[in-house]
């Protein structure tokens, strides 16, 4: 009868996760937030263990238990957190930190004057000042350029708001009403899990709770470790590279060396390139966070989020690299360096498991910033959001088209009608292209086409396109696919293409045209069917003439 009492715990738990999740899509202000997702919500135990986390941003499986470890180191003895205090963090240097727009809401959980657990959240905001809109520079050189840093401090003091605090952000953000509203919406969504551990504990006991919790992360670990008997011990190595840090500087050599066992999966990123002038530096926490994506994929990819299912797993790295880097590096776009340490693992490790992980993807956010002046209510306005391209075929089945990255997760692209309503510009486009690539006996997803056309009296536009010169990989005799770019068509027809950029102006009938890659292929493109080839044709998803020389189509 217990165990069956610790199970209910359990799924009660993951339903407060989803609670939490579900109140801050509902209470935030921003669209990346309510409609894309951007964010990620969980329960630990008193020490920072997960027990429980909503859907969300795959990136931030390391931030949650992380961000809360090391709030307890800064708050601890005579200093200890009490009933009532909120922690906000962005701190991109230490635990949970990814850059400083992802700011942490930490939530200290008490019964009976007991510290039992912690409710968190993580999420990105829109704006948090900085140099540029949007809090975002593909040549930022320090972290002082990309906006506001809140190093553990208590935004709440039994019970208390901070109101200092929040002032400070007020002046400080170019969006001061829906930053704060996004502030709120975390700290509801916390409070709401909270409420949810209590009943939890006043309905089954204290005692039961926490072997319940015991039991939950134990299970995690067996689970993980079950898995790891199906993989092949080894020792694996793979090298691949940022390709620009910005400055036209690059390629950087990431290098990653994985160790499996039937107890073990060490990943070593130690040789790796040194931290660079330029905001692609990742931090080791994001680091650690990529790497677990990729291990959850391959062993308990159908369960939920569970610390324990994390303890076989180890990243080393020295700290310095470009994907262990310390302060003050600029990390604003670390995103990317994250995704291509993450399909560095994936690739070394696809030919072992190549029923979980197919060939390459996109490998990157495409995340496009755009500001202005709002045409209609004169309002200040900044586009944040990831765009969405192709995912490589496996060994069943052709590649999915149109998805988001490896590191968004159960996140969206915001509807053409809200981003129309709320910034100032109209799609003039949004399909997929065939530009080509991802040929095999499974055809890679077909990247997209996203054309914005400028309403404004003057624009700006940051993005980060990773990929606009290395394609997508293929996998067991598939061909890779294609490329990441984003162009700026003038509205006198001039064309300009880029990878990254920061605060270009763009004049009112300028087009900007972001261009994401297709997937690479699986397979010899010979043994694809006839009839396969002619959909894909029908579907626009090839021409002809890509047929005829990739599938030698006979008529």
């Amino acid at each position: 009868m217990e165990q069956f009492t610790l199970e209910i715990i359990q799924d009660s738990l993951i339903a407060a996760g989803d609670e939490m999740f579900k109140t801050l899509e509902r209470t935030s202000m921003s669209p990346i937030i309510y409609e894309s997702l951007d964010y990620a919500v969980g329960i630990t135990t008193n020490k920072g263990e997960l027990l429980a986390q909503g859907n969300g941003i795959t990136a931030f499986l390391a931030a949650l238990d992380s961000v809360v470890k090391s709030t307890l180191e800064k708050y601890n003895g005579k200093n200890a957190l009490q009933e009532g205090d909120i922690v906000i963090a962005n701190t991109p240097y230490a635990g949970g930190g990814t850059h400083l727009s992802d700011v942490s809401i930490i939530f200290p959980v008490f019964y009976k004057e007991e510290l039992i657990a912690f409710t968190v959240n993580k999420a990105h905001w829109t704006e948090l000042g900085g140099t540029f809109p949007g809090s975002v520079s593909t040549v930022a050189t320090e972290i002082y350029q990309e906006g506001m840093h809140f190093p553990f401090i208590k935004i709440r003091s039994k019970g208390e708001l901070n109101q200092a605090v929040i002032d400070i952000i007020k002046v400080n953000v170019r969006l001061p009403d829906s930053t704060l509203g996004d502030l709120y919406a975390g700290i509801a969504a916390a409070e709401v899990g909270a409420k949810r551990v209590i009943t939890i504990i006043e309905k089954y006991g204290l005692e039961t709770y926490k072997k319940s919790s015991v039991s939950f992360l134990d299970y995690g670990e067996r689970m993980s470790l079950e898995a790891l008997k199906t993989i092949p011990n080894g020792v694996y190595e793979g090298v691949s590279a940022i390709e620009d840090n910005g400055f036209g500087e690059g390629p950087f050599p990431i290098k990653a060396k994985i160790t499996i066992s039937d107890l073990k999966f060490i990943v070593d990123f130690n040789g790796s390139h040194p931290q660079v002038k330029g905001a692609v530096n990742l931090s080791f926490n994001g680091l650690v966070t990529g790497c677990r994506s990729i291990f959850k994929a391959i062993t308990t990819p159908q369960s939920d989020a569970n610390g324990g299912a994390f303890r076989p797993i180890t990243v080393l790295c020295n700290p310095g690299t470009i994907v262990s880097a310390e302060s003050p590096a600029a990390v604003s776009i670390y995103y990317e360096t994250m995704i291509s340490a993450m399909d560095l693992i994936w690739k070394i490790l696809a030919p072992l498991v190549p029923d979980k992980l197919p060939a390459g993807h996109f490998r990157s956010v495409c995340a496009t910033f755009i500001s202005g002046i709002h045409p209609d209510t004169n309002q200040f306005y900044i586009q944040a959001e990831p765009l969405a391209g192709g995912w490589g075929a496996s060994n069943s089945h052709d590649g999915n088209r149109g998805q988001l990255s490896c590191g968004s997760g159960e996140s969206y692209n915001i509807p053409v009608e809200i981003r129309e309503m709320r910034y100032g510009i109209q799609v003039e486009q949004y399909a997929f292209h065939n530009e080509g690539g991802g040929y095999g006996e499974y055809q890679g997803g077909n990247g997209q086409y996203v054309d914005y056309k400028i309403l404004s009296d003057g624009a700006y536009l940051t993005a980060a396109f990773l990929g606009a010169e290395t394609k997508t990989w293929g996998m067991n005799g598939g061909n890779d696919g294609s490329y990441n770019y984003f162009k700026i068509i003038r509205k006198n027809g001039k064309e300009e293409r880029h990878s990254l950029g920061t605060n270009i102006y763009l004049e009112k009938g300028d087009i900007v045209r972001c261009t994401t890659a297709t997937g690479g292929g699986y397979g010899n493109p010979k043994d694809r069917s006839k009839e396969q080839v002619l959909l894909d044709i029908k579907n626009g998803y090839i021409t002809k003439e890509q047929a005829d020389k990739f599938y030698h189509l006979i008529n």
